[in-house]
């Protein structure tokens, strides 16, 4: 670590000698912006932001700062919403955000070629053309980097039918943290050896520096209908979910939206919302016109039986537009309606989710808090918005509390801490609620394999075993896991 106001300005000045001044910040203004992502409650200034154009840079980057120990953490769009860019403030931030240029589309193996700062929904315009898209679609989509979503292995809408960011690439390329490049898996739909891919798809910048990736793409499909149905319980609406699941039919997308995200959103967005309605669900159905009639029919008789007491259906894409612009924009209608809110991220079994959104209804009672329910129900991916102001004195802290409660919860049905935004700095402690010492030690050694300085990306995602010893929380639940028929890591 550097130690001394001398060592940092050598630090600096050997950044300088291949990096332009635009490519170097270091002055107060320059690195407020860098000082946290999207989870803007924990903040701090990096010694310096480094803004390559060039692997050749990345990597020279990289060799000055293993040399000397610096601790540096990759940073895209700073969409993120769990600490995992909140810089060291004894290191540097690579920004990644200069590599964004879309490589290759190969419209005959359907993947494209990409740099890791290319946003997300980009990905899906440039293979429009073609009619192909990508699949992977976080309600950031507009703004997040393709790099953070393999960094954070991110869902999104339609990951319940066509799977999160790690079932659609097919190869990265990275800068270790000694600087060498190395691709890992292949444009082949196989490929020899460990899963190195799958192993990097989710590891927070903690192991090496995404450069490149090849993603999937798939064909555009030939009918679309979106279905909102309203509901007048949470408990009706989260049961018509198993039932649809159960049914064997697996939609593009199922999305549950509580009261007040309900009601917020059709503030903001003017979507059309029932506002009277307790819950309601998105349901979009894709496929050939045949399987989507069929299919529609099913899951209005679904509703219908689940006591839904109305049911839309979109078949144009204005209309479908529609109802899904205020899904899209839950997050940011919240924030109209609360000076702060805390946007938690667990994912249970779908079995459970009547008795965890009741649950957090308690707890929230408990806490003297708002929460705001918007998520992905088809695949469990909990995404309680909890309601606070920061201007109040403990309420932050409550609402902190609050959240480790439900992640807790989700632990306790069977599920685990993070479904898509990754654990960061936000969740370190609740990962000594869900796994045991000896699981913890096999994640430091695999950390160790790549990165044996411990540089990249520091104090994130994988706590000390010295941290859960003091919180009292190493292997909890009477030393038995919750639902040991359910496979674990």
């Amino acid at each position: 670590m550097p130690s001394s106001d001398q060592t940092i300005t050598t630090i600096i000045a050997t950044l300088g000698e291949f990096l332009s001044s635009d490519q170097l910040l270091t002055s107060e203004e320059e690195l407020r912006p860098y000082e946290c992502d999207g989870l803007s409650a924990y903040k701090r200034v990096p010694l310096a932001v480094t803004l390559p154009n060039t692997i050749e840079e990345v990597q020279k980057i990289m060799r000055i700062c293993s040399a000397r120990n610096i601790p540096v953490v990759a940073r895209g769009a700073g969409t993120g919403l769990s600490g995992g860019a909140l810089p060291d403030e004894n290191g540097i931030i690579l920004g990644l955000s200069r590599f964004n240029q879309i490589l290759e589309i190969d419209e005959e193996n359907q993947l494209a070629r990409v740099q890791p700062g290319v946003r997300n929904l980009a990905i899906s315009q440039a293979a429009a053309p073609y009619e192909l898209f990508y699949a992977p679609d976080p309600s950031s989509q507009i703004a997040c980097s393709i790099g953070g979503n393999v960094a954070e292995n991110s869902g999104g809408v339609h990951s319940l039918k066509y799977g999160l960011t790690v079932h659609n690439v097919h190869a990265i390329t990275i800068i270790t943290s000694d600087g060498d490049l190395v691709t890992m898996g292949s444009a082949a739909l196989d490929r020899a050896g460990y899963d190195l891919l799958g192993l990097m798809t989710g590891s927070e910048g903690m192991l090496g520096i995404i450069v490149e990736i090849v993603v999937r793409l798939l064909p555009k499909p030939k009918e679309t209908v979106v279905l909102l149905a309203a509901f007048n319980s949470n408990s009706e609406a989260a049961s018509a979910v198993a039932a649809i699941i159960g049914a064997g039919i697996i939609p593009a997308g199922l999305e549950m939206m509580d009261k007040l995200s309900i009601q917020a959103a059709e503030d903001f967005a003017h979507a059309g919302y029932p506002t009277d309605a307790e819950a309601i669900l998105l349901c979009e159905l894709d496929g050939s016109s045949i399987q989507v009639v069929e299919e529609k029919d099913r899951v209005t008789e679904l509703f219908k039986s689940h006591n839904a007491t109305s049911v839309q259906t979109a078949t144009t894409a204005e209309e479908q537009a529609r109802l899904w612009a205020g899904r899209k924009s839950a997050f940011p209608a919240v924030g109209r309606i609360s000076p702060d809110y805390y946007c938690m991220d667990g994912t249970i079994p779908r079995m459970e989710l009547p008795a965890v959104l009741d649950k957090i209804s308690d707890l929230s009672t408990i806490y003297d808090l708002r929460v705001a329910n918007v998520f992905h129900a088809g695949d469990g991916n909990l995404h309680p918005l909890i309601l606070y102001d920061a201007n109040n004195p403990g309420e932050f802290d409550r609402a902190e509390e609050f959240g480790s409660e439900i992640l807790k919860t989700c632990v306790d049905a069977g599920g685990t801490i993070t479904g898509e935004h990754g654990v960061g700095s936000e969740k370190i402690d609740q990962m000594c609620y869900q796994f045991s010492d000896d699981e913890l030690e096999f994640f430091h050694a695999i950390k160790d394999a790549f990165d044996p300085k411990g540089y990249l990306n520091p104090g994130k995602a994988v706590p000390t075993l010295h941290r859960c010893a003091e919180l009292g929380q190493m292997h909890v639940h009477n030393g038995e896991l919750p639902h040991p028929d359910i496979p674990r890591f």
